[in-house]
């Protein structure tokens, strides 16, 4: 009777002993996250605040893991972390309204230029288009690179909404059939609308979100500033979000859907 009630107990302390174990070898990333998202924010905004909501996301990791999807849990963790940093500077909302009206008008002004020349224009053709000398926009998408730290977002294919791409990178343990085809899809799309950048901004892109080096590192690597680095990620984001609501204007494949129903 004595071992039917200590097992449990035993079994419960070993699991917060892994808990405990598996937080602590996690705090690391929660800070590298944090750090990499700070570095494109205003400086007024509280480095500590963002580690804090980190710690948050990787708290629900903990709970909300799932071992028999066989995904490594450093990758969920990851995914959660920066989920939690990014809802926490949505609430937040600390963008300035000016900046925001600005940043749609760049937007809206290189969706127009793209429908009239069938290409993606040149930041001289947008600067021109908006009034501004090249040095000018280059220093407004420089503000505007941080206005949206999960910035790479298109409407969902899944259920009208908005998603972030990057979420496309890792795996969660809670993918279904349906979810995994329109992910690959999405995967291709987005390989797709990044290989028609120009050189400079696929790399960038590739050095910042698949080598995970930070803004300084990148430049570094280019031969440029953090500050032109900022530039051109805003730039190429403007391009992916332009030529990726072009590709998913259409939704899903169907494809997807009939397989997803057939159990296929």
């Amino acid at each position: 009777m004595n071992n039917e009630v200590t097992q449990p107990t035993h079994n419960a302390w070993q699991g917060e002993q892994e808990r405990d174990r598996q937080l602590m070898e996690q705090l690391p990333q929660v800070r590298y996250i944090a750090r990499r998202i700070h570095e494109r924010l205003p400086r007024h905004v509280p480095f500590e605040d963002l580690v804090h909501a980190g710690v948050i996301g990787l708290i629900d990791a903990l709970h909300k893991f799932d071992r028999s999807k066989h995904v490594q849990f450093g990758s969920y963790a990851k995914f959660r972390i920066r989920g939690a940093i990014l809802d926490s500077l949505r609430e937040m909302d600390w963008g300035p309204r000016d900046l925001r009206r600005k940043a749609r008008e760049v937007e809206e002004a290189h969706n127009r230029l793209r429908a009239q020349l069938g290409r993606n224009p040149s930041e001289q053709e947008l600067a021109a288009a908006l009034g501004l000398d090249l040095r000018d926009l280059q220093l407004l998408l420089g503000e505007i690179d941080g206005l949206e730290v999960g910035s790479l977002r298109v409407q969902s294919s899944r259920d009208g909404g908005e998603e972030d791409l990057c979420e496309y990178l890792p795996h969660t343990p809670d993918d279904t059939p349906l979810l995994l085809c329109l992910r690959s899809e999405m995967k291709e799309l987005l390989a797709r609308a990044i290989e028609e950048l120009p050189p400079k901004e696929q790399q960038v892109l590739a050095l910042y979100y698949f080598e995970e080096l930070t803004m300084k590192e990148v430049g570094a690597v280019l031969g440029v500033g953090e500050s032109r680095v900022s530039q051109i990620h805003s730039m190429a984001v403007v391009r992916l979000r332009a030529r990726l609501a072009e590709l998913t204007a259409v939704g899903p494949k169907p494809e997807c859907a009939a397989g997803a129903a057939s159990g296929t």
